[in-house]
C-alpha cells in the first residue's frame, strides 16, 4: 500500500521523467533507480510515497489516461474546421505521441498492473475504448456538416480501424518516431472513401496537416 500521497511537484517530476525514459528507453528501462535518477530526487521518494514500483505505475497509467481521455474529448469540437483527414491525422499523432502507445507498453510489460487498474477501470482497453468513442463521435459530427457520408454504425467501425492501425504503426516502429505522413496515408486510405467530394479536393491540395492552436 503507498505510504502517503506524493505532493503535486514531485509527482509530476517523477511522471515527467517517466514519460522521457518510456520514449528513451522503452519499457524496459522502467525501475525505480532509473525513474528517481531522471527526475533528479532521492533514490528513497518514490517508495516514500508510493510504497513500490508497481503502485507508482498504476498511478502514473491512471493519471495517463485520464489526461489523453481528456484529449480525445476536445477533438469533437475540430469538426468542420480544416479538412476530415488532416484533423484525424493531427488527433492520431498527438493522442499516440502524447502517450497511448507508453501506456500500453507499460502494461503489455508488466501485466501485473492490469488487476490493480481494472479497480478503478483504467488500462489498456479502456484508454482505447475511450479513444474509439472520441472518434466516433467525432466522424458522426461531421456527417452532421455534410463533410463525412459514413453512417453512424460505420463511423464506429472506421474509428475502431482507424486506432488499431495507428496503434500497430507506433508501436511497430519501437523508440523510432513517427512520420505524420505515414500516420495520415493510413487515414486517408481508412477515409478517403467517406468523405465529400469537397473534401477530397480540399485534402489533395493540403500540403501537410493542420495543427491546432
Amino acid at each position: 500500500m503507498p505510504r502517503g500521497t506524493a505532493m503535486p511537484s514531485v509527482r509530476e517530476q517523477l511522471f515527467d521523467a517517466t514519460d522521457r525514459l518510456l520514449r528513451r528507453d522503452g519499457p524496459t528501462g522502467i525501475a525505480t533507480r532509473a525513474i528517481t535518477d531522471e527526475a533528479g530526487v532521492a533514490k528513497g521518494i518514490l517508495h516514500n510515497h508510493f510504497g513500490d514500483l508497481d503502485t507508482f505505475l498504476a498511478a502514473y497509467i491512471s493519471d495517463r489516461i485520464s489526461r489523453l481521455a481528456e484529449q480525445a474529448q476536445a477533438f469533437r469540437a475540430l469538426a468542420g474546421q480544416h479538412t476530415v483527414i488532416d484533423n484525424l491525422t493531427t488527433a492520431m499523432v498527438d493522442l499516440f505521441g502524447s502517450g497511448a502507445a507508453s501506456v500500453a507498453a507499460v502494461m503489455a510489460a508488466r501485466p501485473s498492473l492490469q488487476a490493480q487498474l481494472s479497480k478503478t477501470r483504467s488500462g489498456s482497453e479502456s484508454v482505447f475504448d475511450d479513444l474509439t468513442r472520441a472518434i466516433a463521435a467525432y466522424l458522426i459530427a461531421e456527417k452532421q456538416l455534410g463533410r463525412v457520408t459514413a453512417s453512424d454504425a460505420e463511423a464506429e467501425t472506421l474509428a475502431f480501424t482507424l486506432v488499431g492501425a495507428t496503434h500497430h504503426l507506433f508501436f511497430s516502429r519501437g523508440l523510432e518516431p513517427v512520420d505524420p505522413n505515414d500516420v495520415k496515408r493510413i487515414v486517408a486510405g481508412l477515409l478517403g472513401s467517406h468523405t465529400t467530394p469537397n473534401q477530397r479536393r480540399a485534402h489533395s491540395t493540403a500540403r501537410k496537416p493542420a495543427r491546432r492552436s
